[in-house]
């Protein structure tokens, strides 16, 4: 049994920043699960295009507000406390923050390592152990 308490977190090499986000990783790829589960918080007013080539991510909104946009299709879904998107197909999309912070919870198949960084297309590419 695995025991994790975001206090021990933050500040730690676990929590990661970057233009418009914050990611806390709760779970890695050495933590053996399969998946890596992370809390992203998305400031009031951020943009962010992503494209994870390489993951399936999983993200559900538990606090604040946004949006996501499909940039294949051009559909723009609101985000709030309750609401789940999957990228499924590796999905191309924009992720707004709304009028107040956004609190995401985050799993990534497969899992990071807490060493992978968005790259040009705003991927994160496959590391190896």
């Amino acid at each position: 049994m695995k025991i994790v308490d975001l206090e021990d977190i933050k500040g730690s090499e676990r929590e990661v920043h970057g233009p418009g986000w914050t990611s806390r990783r709760l779970l890695l790829k050495k933590d053996g699960m399969g998946f890596s589960f992370h809390e992203t918080i998305i400031p009031a007013g951020a943009e962010m295009t992503l494209w994870y080539k390489n993951h399936l991510e999983a993200v559900y909104c538990v606090e604040g507000n946004g949006s996501v946009e499909d940039l294949a299709t051009g559909e723009r879904h609101e985000l709030r406390d309750g609401v789940l998107y999957a990228l499924d197909q590796h999905d191309r999309h924009v992720l707004r923050g709304g009028t107040e912070d956004m609190r995401l919870i985050c799993a990534f198949n497969p899992p990071v390592t807490g060493r992978e960084t968005h790259d040009a297309d705003g991927a994160y590419e496959l590391v190896e152990d």
